[in-house]
């Protein structure tokens, strides 16, 4: 799993694994896994699925790669304190999944909350069969 900074100021985790290296078949396999761990875990809560290829794909102007055959996010929150009304502005949070011939690349944007970061980046890693560092 690569951190990098999309667009030179997001700060972002990114996995691609190969079709060869995962149990899962579709984008749509890996929303139902995704939003099992979600509903399995104490804190997080599921809040919606976006298909944001038939979004794009449906607009006049939307543009998708010519790779990316479907794309998801799984939208959810992890938040256990508002101390402050701007701290909406960071969330929800939400995995991102690209389906291409040969790949899933999954990505999330960091979170503030250190312990989010991590479950998220298990739940990724756990999609992958190779053993990841």
């Amino acid at each position: 799993m690569q951190m990098m900074q999309l667009n030179d100021k997001y700060p972002v985790y990114r996995l691609e694994v190969a079709k060869s290296e995962t149990r899962f078949e579709s984008c749509q396999e890996l929303v139902d896994y995704f939003i099992q761990l979600i509903d399995n875990h104490d804190i997080a809560r599921f809040i919606a699925e976006f298909d944001h290829y038939s979004h794009t794909s449906g607009l006049i102007m939307g543009e998708i790669a010519s790779d990316i055959l479907d794309a998801r996010n799984i939208i959810f929150c992890f938040g256990t304190k508002l101390p402050f009304g701007e701290m909406l502005a960071l969330r929800p949070r939400s995995i991102g999944i690209a389906e291409t011939d040969h790949s899933f690349i999954l990505s999330f944007m960091e979170a503030p909350m250190e312990a989010a970061n991590q479950t998220v980046k298990s739940w990724v890693a756990s999609v992958s069969t190779r053993k990841l560092a």
